[in-house]
Formats: structure tokens, C-alpha cells, sequence
């Protein structure tokens, strides 16, 4: 009969980081975030271009220091409402940096297009973390309890997210945005996050799956502990890179979803707007004023990546089973 040997204990050990012997988990989890340079990067761009749009319009009371808002109708001072903005440096036959009057253009009737985008990048992140918070704690409850007690609780559980996953996201998202889309972005995104957590029960249920068999959970068995401290004191920890990952990942499938709606005509409503809105609003104007799609587009990229890449990091700074590739040490 033969038996199975663990590569893992065979091979060597792997080498500790001396400088972080003696922290806290909380110290060596934000030393490991902030030692990802793509990571910082892209939190960082994500900051600044959610800050930036809050101080150029305003949020509720607080104002902004653009003089145009997302409503207000003005006069075209280009033909065509072309953008006024100008990067190009005096030295080189420019303006300099300049936004002028109106540097993202203006759309056919005149509102300003940079408050309009500004106001759509607002919402779009208003959106993102509803549903991405929403959607992460739900899925996150099912799927611990669903693979912690197995057997009927299991099946019960499955069977009720198996009857959600077939029925298609943007079916639920269109008959959502008929329902909730013109009483605002909050109660769209909250709404939403109910109907898209089943990704993550999934994922969550394999993890835990795996986890409860562990050393340890027999140990917290045998101590006393209750079913309820298993789960989220002792399972739920070693399994937060699963739900870091794919939480982030929805933040940033929620900005897609939220512009296919958009499309289909049922997401945010005017007055108020979003990213999505605009490209769908303007899609006819594409061959004649280009600008209307770039500059949504442009952030509706940039968002969703930033947020993948700091879900990343996350992930590695949550997960100590992760070994960074170093090829000096292979030689």
C-alpha cells in the first residue's frame, strides 16, 4: 500500500521577513497593503478622483468650486459645445493649462458636460459600494452557514441561490431600474445589491467547505466555542482573500451594469446622472462630437480598474499563504 507524502512538508521552509516578527496580524496586513506599489497606486487615483469630484461640485450642502452644475442650461460658447479645456504648454503655441469656460464641452442643449460627469462619478461610486457592500455581506452570511452545516441547511441554501442564478442580472437589473431607477442612485444600488450576491455565496461555500475541516476548528470545537464564533472568528478570517476578490470584482462589474442599464434605459433618471447615463444619452452624437464618449468612458475605465487593482493587493495583504516570486532566490 502506498502512501501519500505533502510536498509541502518536504520542501524547505520558507524565509521570514524579520522586520515582521512581533506585529500584530492588523500591522503585518496594512505593512503588506502599503509594500504594493500598484496597489497604492491605484487607491490612490481612485481618492483623488472621488475627491476631486466631490470639491468640484459639491455634495449635498457642501459646495463645490465649479460655478456649473449638472442641470443648469447655458450658452454654447464653442460650435458644437466643444471641450475649452487646453494641456498644451504656452512655450509650444498653447494655452497653457486652461479649463476655460467649459473643458469637458457642453452636451446638445447646453448644461455643462464636466458637472455632468463629475455628478456621474459620484453616483457611479455610490452605486459601486452599495452593491458591492450589500451583495459581499449577504453572500458572505449564505455561503459561511450553507458550508459550515452542510447537509439540509446546505441544500436548502444552494437551492435557493441556484433559483436566483438563472434568472439573468440584467433582467432583474432592468425590472429593478423600471421600479427604483428614477428615485435615485442610493435605492437602485441597495436594491441591486440584494439580487447579486450569488457569485460570492458560491465562492464563500467552497471555502468554508475546505476550512472546516481543518486543525484548528476541531481545536475551537473542543474549547467551547459556538458555532456562531467558528464561523466568523475562526473560519471567516482565513477565508477573506476569497471574498476580498471577488467583492472587488462586483464593485467593478456594478459600474458595467449599472451603464448597460443605463442603454436600456432604465437607470438613473434625469435630472440626476451617472456615467452609463451619458454615454447612452449622447450615442447618437458619437461621429460628430467624440467628446461626449470619451470623457465617461475614460472614468468608467479608470474606476473599475483602480478597484480591481486594489482588491489585488488586498488579497495578498490578507492572505499569509501568499509568497511573493523573487527569481534572485531560484538562482
Amino acid at each position: 500500500m502506498t502512501s501519500v507524502i505533502d510536498p509541502s512538508a518536504t520542501s524547505a521552509p520558507q524565509p521570514r521577513d524579520s522586520s515582521e516578527e512581533g506585529l500584530s496580524q492588523g500591522r503585518l496586513i496594512f505593512r503588506r497593503f502599503v509594500r504594493n506599489k500598484v496597489a497604492m497606486a491605484a487607491l490612490l487615483i481612485f481618492v483623488l478622483v472621488g475627491a476631486f469630484s466631490v470639491s468640484a461640485i459639491g455634495l449635498g450642502p457642501i459646495p463645490g468650486w465649479w460655478k456649473y452644475n449638472w442641470v443648469q442650461l447655458n450658452d454654447q460658447f464653442l460650435p458644437g459645445g466643444a471641450p475649452t479645456l487646453s494641456l498644451v504648454p504656452e512655450w509650444a503655441g498653447g494655452d497653457g493649462i486652461s479649463l476655460g469656460e467649459h473643458p469637458f464641452g457642453q452636451d446638445r442643449i447646453g448644461r455643462d458636460y464636466f458637472a455632468q460627469v463629475m455628478r456621474g462619478i459620484q453616483n457611479s461610486i455610490l452605486i459601486m459600494f452599495l452593491i458591492g457592500g450589500i451583495a459581499t455581506l449577504i453572500g458572505t452570511v449564505i455561503g459561511a452557514v450553507a458550508g459550515y452545516y452542510r447537509r439540509w441547511v446546505d441544500a436548502v441554501l444552494m437551492r435557493f441561490t441556484d433559483l436566483i442564478i438563472i434568472i439573468p442580472v440584467i433582467v432583474i437589473g432592468a425590472l429593478v431600474g423600471r421600479l427604483a431607477g428614477g428615485l435615485g442612485p442610493a435605492l437602485l444600488g441597495a436594491v441591486l445589491g440584494l439580487f447579486i450576491w450569488t457569485g460570492i455565496a458560491r465562492l464563500v461555500r467552497a471555502e468554508f467547505l475546505s476550512l472546516r475541516e481543518r486543525e484548528f476548528v476541531d481545536a475551537a470545537r473542543v474549547a467551547g466555542a459556538s458555532d456562531m464564533r467558528i464561523i466568523f472568528k475562526h473560519i471567516l478570517p482565513n477565508a477573506i482573500g476569497v471574498v476580498i476578490v471577488a467583492a472587488t470584482l462586483l464593485m467593478a462589474a456594478s459600474i458595467l451594469l449599472e451603464t448597460g442599464l443605463a442603454f436600456l434605459g432604465y437607470g438613473i433618471q434625469r435630472p440626476d446622472v451617472s456615467l452609463g447615463g451619458l454615454i447612452s444619452e449622447n450615442q447618437s452624437a458619437f461621429t460628430q462630437r467624440p467628446w461626449l464618449f470619451w470623457w465617461p468612458g475614460l472614468f468608467i475605465i479608470l474606476l473599475a480598474l483602480c478597484v480591481n487593482f486594489v482588491g489585488d493587493g488586498l488579497r495578498d495583504a490578507f492572505d499569509p499563504r501568499q509568497r511573493r516570486f523573487n527569481p534572485k532566490k531560484v538562482r
